[in-house]
């Protein structure tokens, strides 16, 4: 049940009083600002606790839901597409979740066995990146350290579109930039759909569970102790349902919360459940807003800006510079594999989908985002390797035989020659 309340002009504001357990949920439209300020009593954003008397800025094409338990007045400033307070939200369900998940730290704690590792799954536009940054933040209001895991490379909220990450949590995410990540894992995958290359997907996947476990453990025995909250896409179906399998066994979850569709949540009890996997079936949340295939674009650019450019509170100034082709070696991860019927007789085609290919420099390179990899040596380490940083090439000069690089470091490369990995999507 939700109580629509009609906007003023954009010089007005508007006064909110919200009751116990309620949520006002707005969406700001295009080309507009809104500030939300908490006048009195407390409230929350996603898990993070608004500071009373302080102005929070929000800009187009964001959707908002702040939550109070104990009720609350808020004013809104500006001109939100819709605003609307609900009285039925999921968050108390959310909460019960939380404190189940701070059972299993709490038995972890006393047994000096890891924490909780949850897996949150279901299809696009349901609010699974919400609900793990709920559960990670009021995990880190308990004084816990868990680890988020994102691997959704079509919108990554840790690192960029492309590739899979985790991220140590030991802050409560601000309200308008998210969690801090200053130093996140990350793994190069360079395609905006795990479809593209299923293979190459799961194998950059358990690379990542495999470090991830490895530096959660006796090193840091809070971070083990905090568990890890794992966010996925929304490629539910056919091959998309084997990688949650997969991923659900790479990171050896045993808590696979599905939100919103039943039939995955069925599939995943008949074919997963005898694992000591708990499996929960959530509902979604009323305010949940279906994104457009440009939304999803725009989201997925923003992303790239944000990284070079820094979050909108304080902006960065990325580094540029010029770089010899001879001294850079690019590749991409995967080539086509030649068909069986030009195969001679009794002969199964190499699979190459993991496989190195070397890029030829020039102006097909423009408008690329590139990968920064450690690998030492190409050949065996690059498609396993974690990603040091990323630049963009802004030119190309075939006459000096250069290309202009975008870094948010002073030199992108400290050794020579640089070993770049391609990523398939554009620049900003």
């Amino acid at each position: 049940m939700a109580e629509e309340i009609e906007t003023k002009t954009e010089s007005d504001a508007q006064e909110f009083k919200l009751d116990e357990q309620t949520e006002l949920r707005f969406e700001v439209e295009a080309n507009c600002k809104v500030t939300l300020e908490l006048k009195s009593g407390t409230a929350e954003i996603f898990g993070t606790e608004l500071v009373k008397n302080k102005k929070f800025a929000f800009s187009c094409g964001e959707k908002v839901a702040v939550f109070t338990w104990h009720g609350c007045a808020l004013e809104l400033v500006g001109k939100p597409e819709v605003a609307y307070v609900a009285k039925e939200t999921p968050m108390v369900f959310y909460a019960n979740l939380h404190c189940v998940l701070e059972q299993t730290r709490n038995h972890a704690e006393d047994r000096g066995t890891k924490g909780p590792t949850v897996l949150v799954t279901g299809p696009a536009d349901v609010g699974k990146s919400t609900l793990c940054r709920i559960l990670l933040n009021y995990a880190v209001r308990l004084n816990r350290r868990p680890v988020y895991v994102d691997l959704d490379v079509e919108v990554n909220s840790i690192s960029i579109p492309g590739t899979v990450a985790a991220l140590p949590v030991e802050r409560v995410a601000e309200v308008d930039e998210g969690f801090s990540s200053t130093a996140p894992l990350v793994f190069h995958y360079g395609h905006k759909s795990p479809s593209t290359n299923v293979q190459l997907y799961n194998k950059v996947v358990s690379r990542l569970a495999q470090v991830v476990s490895t530096r959660a453990g006796e090193p840091d025995k809070k971070a083990a102790i905090g568990g890890c909250i794992i966010n996925t896409g929304g490629w539910v179906k056919g091959e998309g349902y084997q990688t949650i399998k997969h991923a659900a066994k790479a990171f050896e979850a045993n808590y696979i919360f599905v939100i919103d569709q039943e039939r995955l949540y069925n599939e995943l009890v008949r074919d997963i459940a005898d694992m000591n996997v708990k499996i929960v079936f959530v509902p979604k949340s009323g305010g949940v807003v279906e994104r457009t295939s440009q939304a999803r674009g725009e989201a997925a650019d923003a992303r790239v800006r944000q990284y070079f450019y820094g979050p909108k509170t304080h902006g960065l100034y990325p580094h540029s510079f010029d770089v010899k082709f001879a001294e850079m070696r690019v590749y991409k991860i995967g080539a086509p594999s030649l068909p069986d019927s030009l195969m001679p007789l009794g002969m199964k085609p190499e699979d190459k989908r993991t496989k190195l290919v070397l890029v030829q420099n020039g102006a097909n390179l423009l408008h690329h985002v590139l990968s920064v990899s450690f690998a030492e040596n190409l050949e065996v380490d690059v498609v396993s390797a974690n990603v040091a940083h990323f630049v963009c090439v802004t030119g190309v000069d075939p006459e000096r035989q250069a290309a202009t690089l975008l870094s948010p470091v002073p030199r992108p490369l400290p050794r020579m020659p640089p070993h770049v990995g391609r990523s398939v999507h554009g620049s900003h």
